[in-house]
């Protein structure tokens, strides 16, 4: 049990009071009659007398109930499990000219993960959300924020070919760790997610991790792609589609770094997922935001049900029987 106003159970410092008043004052100042000899009441006096002792718990025990309703009194029915909240996540979108493979049918592999991503942040209720795009280079295409639906618009808006072409994963790893360093929130998390191997950027991908270790941050990553790789599309200069073709003329195929990711994951106390088609990666960003919850899963008692009203008919009925005493039974002659 527990109270929602406990300083009204100070009330009950007035029943000391109640005392002095109902066996020391009230008999002196309230006298119905003065006799100045007792005697010719006969015994019929020893019985009136233990009224006062009966007025004195009746008006005990009104104040008592009083004191206990007004102080809110409230009874826990159940255990709610919640979810605490306090989870800052930085989404990295690797936007290489190689997410063009078009693997993840009908759409190529960019179209396929910024829907599934938009569909990860749709999931997401009370957390900050952010979002680093890299090729070549990397930036910060929303800090993060609780306006989940502007991120959402400006992953809409992310195209191949807003920054040159490369893989700069270490430099995205960097990124993300500064914008999320500070934060004071109790889990902090980076998922990136590319197809390819690191090839530009003056930041070591295993360096990026160190650093992402050194701020607590754990790190999920993701690779795409069919196993063996894929042919990229690439625009030609008739404005036509094309497949990339290595200096040899042969086909080319895209590449995926897994040891490199495994190890970055491994680094910052993290996973790394495979995603062979667009099922497979809206199940991965389903099953970390799943984890990052159960860690913070608790109960509490949140359920809890005010018993006030079953007090006070009883203060009302002590009061009832009070007021019919002295009046009939015990009723001062005037």
């Amino acid at each position: 049990m527990r109270f929602e106003n406990p300083l009204f159970l100070f009330l009950l410092a007035a029943i000391p009071l109640l005392y002095r008043f109902s066996f020391r004052e009230a008999p002196r100042r309230f006298a119905a009659l003065k006799y100045t000899d007792l005697k010719s009441l006969g015994s019929g006096i020893k019985t009136r007398r233990g009224y006062r002792g009966t007025l004195f718990t009746l008006r005990a025990i009104v104040l008592v109930l009083i004191a206990f309703a007004l102080a809110r009194p409230q009874i826990e029915t159940g255990y709610e499990t919640i979810k605490a909240e306090g989870i800052d996540i930085m989404l990295g979108l690797d936007i290489s000219g190689s997410m063009r493979a078009e693997d993840f049918k009908p759409k190529n592999r960019l179209h396929v993960a910024r829907q599934v991503v938009s569909d990860f942040v749709s999931r997401i209720s009370n957390d900050r959300v952010g979002l680093v795009v890299f090729a070549s280079k990397s930036f910060t295409r929303c800090p993060l924020t609780l306006d989940h639906g502007v991120l959402k618009t400006m992953l809409k808006d992310i195209e191949i070919g807003m920054i040159d072409d490369g893989t700069a994963i270490g430099l995205a790893l960097a990124t993300c760790v500064a914008r999320l360093k500070d934060s004071e929130a109790k889990s902090k998390v980076i998922i990136l997610l590319t197809d390819g191997v690191n090839n530009q950027g003056e930041i070591d991908p295993l360096t990026g991790a160190s650093l992402a270790r050194a701020a607590g941050i754990r790190t999920y990553t993701i690779g795409v792609g069919k196993e063996g790789g894929a042919p990229v599309p690439v625009p030609t200069q008739s404005g036509r589609m094309a497949y990339a073709r290595n200096p040899d003329g042969s086909l080319y195929l895209t590449q995926l770094d897994e040891d490199t990711l495994k190890e970055i994951a491994s680094i910052t106390g993290g996973t790394y997922y495979r995603a062979t088609d667009e099922q497979a990666l809206d199940e991965i960003y389903r099953k970390i935001l799943e984890m990052e919850r159960t860690a913070f899963e608790v109960k509490h008692f949140k359920q809890r049900k005010e018993i006030a009203r079953r007090i006070l008919p009883f203060a009302i009925l002590a009061m009832f029987v009070e007021i019919l005493l002295i009046t009939t039974v015990w009723r001062k002659i005037p």
